[in-house]
This record gives C-alpha cells, structure tokens and sequence, in this order.
C-alpha cells in the first residue's frame, strides 16, 4: 500500500462519486482506473449512464459531502480511503473493497492478525460460554477478534476481547447503535478496541445492509470462526464471503439435534476446519501471520487514467455485449470469452450498464441484467 493521504478535496470528490446511487465499489474502482482521479469521473458519469440506456444521475454535491464528512468527525470517526496508509490491508485485498470507510477508536488494530468470530443470536449458554473462552484465548494469543457487534456470540467475542483488541463492524452509521441493548459496548469498543462502517452516519441498518457489513468481517481477518449457527443465517453468509476472499473457515460442531448448530456442522461436512478452542484457532491462522495474503502492489488509482477504448468500438460492440448478458449472473471472465474483446472495450460497456442501473454486480466477478 502507499504512504498518501488523500486530500480533502479528493475525498469530498470520492465520497460525491460512491454515494451516487448506481456506483458500487467495483464501478469506482473502474471509473478512478480509467479517468485517474475521482473528479475527471465524476465529469464523465452523465455520459457513461446516458450510453448506457439510463436516466440523469443525480450526483451528491459538494454541499452534501462536506455535510457527512463534519458529521462523521462530530461523531468522533474519521474516514479511510483504498490507497490510503491507515486503510486495513486485507481489507483492500478483497473484490469490491469499499472505496471509503469510516473508523473509530484506534486504527492500529486493524493492521494487526485477526480472526473474525460470529455465530448466532440466540446462542445458547454453553455456545457464550465457549464463545467467551475462545475470544479470550485468541486475544491473548496477540490476535485481534472481530466480529459483527451483534445479540449473542458476536456481543460475548467482543466482551471477551476488550482488552486485548476487538474490531466491531457495524451495519449501519458509525453513530448509530443496533441493536439498541449494546449502547454501552459500542461505546467501550470505540474507547478501547475499533468500530468500523461502511454506511453514511445516521444510516439505520436495513436487512440489506447486513450481507455488506459481512464481507467486512471476514475481509479484515485472515479466518472465520462459525459458533453456533442456523442453516439459512448470517453467520454462513460470512463464512462464504469468507471462502470467496480467500480466507480460513473454522467451525465448531454442536449437537445435531440442536437447530443452533446444523449449520456449523453443515459447514465442516463441506470441509471446514473443526475447532474447539482458540489455541486451536491460533495454531491454523499463525502460519498465515508470516505468510501474509496478496494485497494490490498499489492503490490502483496513483499511476493515473488508462488508456480509455476507442468510442467507435464500443459503440459496434454495445449491443453485443448486452446480448450476451442475461438475468442469470455470468462470470466477467466467461463474458470475455465469448464476446472476444479486449477488456477495455466490455469493462466500459459492462461500466456503463451498471451506471445506467441495468447492471447488477455479484460475488465471484459475475453480472447479470437487472
């Protein structure tokens, strides 16, 4: 990662562009790789909509950005931007890592080895109980635990972990609290450990918010610790994001006849590592301390624009492109296959869809038409 710090005139410019509505992580990445800085994207979006077949972006204003940035500072958080120094470098290293964050309390942790723990809401008091155990074990093993600052395992791991180091990623605003009952521990993680968001302040979570939230949760640890957890919960969509980012899953087995378990022992069947202690979760994710995971060699925005495709290629290939998209997600790679382009020409095409809100992006690099 670099050194920088990016402007304020350079966030106020990053923050207007990822908070227009059609514009997601990917798209930004795309629009500063292409046009160099978030300002030359900003000018180039009413035109790469417009191609794309959609309505007038309606773009934040330089008003409204600096309003969120001098609420967030009123709420004592501070933002974080891909590129920057502070900016969590597994974080970074994970697909669609989100352009902006904002933080809380001290940053440092979050360049420190962690491991992320969830599980269920409703945990039983044996699952707290070895929640509280294994948190506490792997905090003073020197590893940082994260997790989602939620009912039951989350809230115990966080409890456990004050203080040797805790990371809560939140769903909503940084100064927002939910669920209403862990006032005082987001407190005490702000004060002693990190709370990170990737919503504006004020944001109240929605259920949509929480699979985002979660790709943070395992993005900023090396491996994910599942306790207790249902077969259709939250607590696995983190273990997939986890599996997807390229990072350890570990579960711990329960027994069969309680619902809070089928999907921790569902993930060990699929090959899961099964733990039962936090020396055992230490011992899998040490050799991955020294060997950390591939981060980007850079930003990816400092070297300044790519050489943009040809206008008049992109118009013969538009259709195309569009032809060969469905509402079934396709992988970008297999896309590239068989339109033979060049990448340029459909990431252009594929940009200009997605900013005309004809694109939806999905896990694993695949898109699909809305």
């Amino acid at each position: 990662m670099s050194n920088r710090t990016i402007s304020r005139g350079d966030l106020v410019d990053r923050l207007r562009l990822i908070r227009t509505e059609t514009v997601g992580p990917v798209a930004f990445d795309h629009l500063l790789s292409l046009y160099g800085t978030a300002a030359a994207a900003l000018d180039a979006l009413p035109g790469l909509a417009r191609r794309g077949g959609g309505k007038a972006l309606r773009v934040p204003s330089k008003a409204e950005a600096e309003r969120e940035i001098a609420a967030t500072e009123k709420a004592g958080a501070r933002f974080l931007a891909k590129g920057d120094a502070d900016y969590p470098r597994l974080l970074a290293a994970i697909e669609a890592a989100p352009p902006l964050i904002t933080v809380k309390g001290h940053i440092g942790l979050a360049r420190q080895p962690a491991a992320a723990m969830v599980g269920a809401r409703n945990a039983s008091a044996a699952g707290q109980r070895l929640a509280r155990e294994m948190a506490g074990d792997i905090g003073r093993s020197g590893m940082v635990v994260v997790s989602g600052l939620a009912r039951g395992i989350d809230g115990v791991a966080h409890i456990a972990a004050l203080d040797t180091g805790t990371i809560a990623v939140v769903a909503g605003g940084i100064d927002v609290v939910y669920p209403p009952e862990h006032a005082d521990l987001q407190a005490r993680v702000a004060e002693a450990g990190l709370v990170v968001a990737e919503m504006p302040v004020a944001t109240q979570p929605q259920a949509r918010h929480f699979p985002r939230r979660n790709r943070l949760i395992s993005g900023l640890a090396l491996g994910v610790v599942v306790v207790e957890a249902a077969l259709k919960s939250g607590s696995l969509i983190t273990a997939r994001f986890a599996l997807e980012q390229g990072r350890e899953v570990m579960a711990v087995p329960g027994s069969p006849l309680d619902p809070r378990a089928r999907g921790a022992n569902d993930l060990i069947r699929q090959g899961a590592r099964l733990v039962e202690s936090g020396a055992e979760v230490v011992d899998i994710l040490s050799p991955m301390v020294e060997v950390p995971l591939a981060e980007p060699a850079r930003d990816g925005y400092a070297a300044g624009p790519a050489s943009p495709p040809d206008e008049r290629e992109i118009e013969r290939n538009r259709a195309r492109i569009v032809q060969l998209l469905s509402p079934v997600p396709i992988a970008v790679d297999e896309l590239l296959r068989q339109a033979e382009l060049t990448l340029p020409v459909v990431f252009t095409i594929l940009l200009e869809l997605e900013l005309a809100g004809r694109l939806m992006r999905h896990a694993g690099g695949r898109v699909s038409l809305i």
